[in-house]
């Protein structure tokens, strides 16, 4: 572990308008580690990455990345290279290739071709069925290879910390068990992930801790590892 974690938020509170989502936040994310979110729908979890992201404007509190202040930044300076999403839904631009897809990731890197080459084989390592459908449309894809292209195109933004919003929403079984070993690869490769999951399954697989948030306030937090049948039963009776 470093110093410097790769996510340090500090009293946060955020929203829309008038109208307080978040409230009194402070949570972190070491170096090379996986942390799930948890709460049921409305729980304000979106409305945090988007926060984290610039997105969505905040009141109080701070954020950082590595030792990086990023809370009055806009979102397209985060977006190079302190943080990238995977949204809800991928959003990826269908009619488009899935190589350029790809490369759309890492548009504040197209100057330095060497790093753009080198993060694209790193993706297609990570994802070879992807490879072989570079030149194809996104279109054409189902949607675990999509999901695949999501995640590869965070990558492309060689990001200090990652976000993922729902990787295995509308995934049949088997695509999720794809998309769960390629994100435990991320983190063997010391990747950063802060996880928004519904699946308790997914997030056990694949984080060290877990925090819960409902109402727009975290109201727990386990590790994984030593997670009792009491934390289990906490973090069902707050998904419903």
């Amino acid at each position: 572990m470093t110093s410097q974690p790769a996510l340090l938020i500090d009293s946060l509170s955020a929203g829309y308008g008038r109208y307080d989502v978040l409230r009194d936040i402070s949570m972190r994310v070491e170096e090379g580690e996986a942390v799930a979110l948890l709460g049921p729908n409305g729980a304000g979890k979106t409305t945090l990455l988007k926060a984290i992201m610039g997105m969505t404007r905040h009141r109080r509190g701070a954020i950082s990345v590595r030792g990086v202040d990023v809370s009055r930044m806009p979102a397209h300076q985060v977006a190079r290279g302190h943080v990238a999403l995977v949204p809800e839904g991928r959003r990826l631009f269908g009619n488009q290739s899935v190589e350029d897809n790809l490369v759309l990731g890492a548009l504040h890197l197209r100057r330095d071709e060497r790093r753009v080459a080198e993060l694209l084989a790193a993706v297609f390592e990570l994802f070879p069925v992807i490879e072989r459908y570079r030149s194809r449309p996104a279109t054409d894809l189902s949607g675990g290879e999509q999901q695949m292209v999501a995640i590869g195109r965070m990558m492309m933004s060689d990001p200090d910390l990652m976000l993922l919003d729902e990787p295995s929403l509308g995934l049949a079984p088997l695509a999720i068990g794809s998309v769960a070993r390629a994100l435990i690869e991320l983190r063997r490769r010391n990747g950063s992930l802060l996880l928004v999951e519904q699946r308790i399954d997914l997030a056990q697989q694949v984080c060290d801790r877990i925090y819960v948030l409902s109402d727009g306030r975290l109201v727990d937090e386990f590790r994984t590892d030593t997670m009792a049948a009491e934390g289990q039963n906490v973090i069902e009776a707050y998904l419903g």
